[in-house]
């Protein structure tokens, strides 16, 4: 039986990325959208093609009950065979400390954090160990097939090399992608043995706020290895942490090196004076 994979965010951009990854390395997927519907339709129609079966789920991830509702349905379809959720989708809007707008940073928080979480419970409540019926002692977590190895259950998040680089812009969006960061560990420990936890920090991939292209085009090669990062190359990190059974409480920086060039501003905002330096 082939793993299933849930992709928040999974219809457009990185999360579309995520999923073609997923299916070609002979996973199915589940493509979670919120207002997206007919890119993620479209999406699971090519997966499909790929010959993989694929499902896509509507929500919103601020709401507890919504984001239930979308696992639910989920494993409605999959059952055990969930075996990976990657939370891909986050709320990224511009402010400052001095500026921040207190219900749009909560709001930001439930979706970049509260929402990864919720879906990292409630795996680990899915794949918690059944005691052995001959002796009584715990049977090890479901395990799965990928490209004929054994996977054990993972929850991967997509977090940011902002979080190994600060600087002060998009304040609120940092502070979720940090405690993001650091729950990577914490909740591979308080989950295991029944979940693995992983994550990958990619950098610069697409435009974002009010950025033209003429930026991002210089933008994306203000990295140590001087070309923009290509988005099938983190979506195969993710794909890799999926199916390797012994990594657990890592991040995978994914950036050509972009954490390692410190910046003052986000580099949207440095970009011009960057190159003339």
């Amino acid at each position: 039986m082939r793993s299933w994979a849930l992709i928040t965010g999974g219809s457009v951009r990185l999360g579309r990325e995520i999923g073609l990854a997923f299916a070609r390395a002979g996973w199915n997927v589940a493509c979670h959208y919120n207002h997206s519907e007919a890119q993620a339709q479209a999406l699971c129609a090519e997966l499909r093609g790929l010959g993989v079966e694929a499902l896509a789920v509507q929500g919103e991830l601020e709401d507890e009950a919504s984001c239930h509702r979308i696992f639910n349905t989920t494993v409605a379809m999959t059952g055990t065979a969930l075996h990976c959720v990657v939370n891909n989708a986050s709320l990224f809007v511009p402010d400052g400390g001095t500026d921040f707008d207190e219900a749009q940073a909560l709001a930001q928080i439930k979706v970049n954090l509260m929402a990864p979480m919720r879906f990292g419970k409630w795996m680990a409540a899915l794949h918690a160990p059944a005691p052995h019926p001959a002796h009584g002692h715990d049977a090890p977590a479901n395990e799965g097939t990928f490209s004929g190895q054994r996977t054990k259950p993972s929850l991967i998040h997509v977090l940011d090399q902002k979080v190994f680089n600060l600087n002060p812009d998009y304040f609120s969006y940092t502070l979720s992608k940090l405690a993001l960061e650091r729950a990577v560990s914490l909740q591979a420990q308080s989950l295991a043995p029944s979940l693995r936890v992983n994550a990958v920090a990619p950098g610069l991939m697409y435009l974002s706020g009010p950025q033209t292209q003429d930026n991002f085009n210089r933008a994306a090669s203000a990295n140590l290895l001087r070309h923009p990062i290509h988005p099938a190359d983190v979506a195969s990190s993710v794909v890799f942490l999926a199916g390797n059974a012994s990594i657990t409480g890592t991040t995978v920086r994914v950036d050509n090196g972009q954490h390692l060039v410190p910046l003052a501003r986000d580099v949207m905002f440095v970009v011009e004076e960057l190159f003339k330096s």
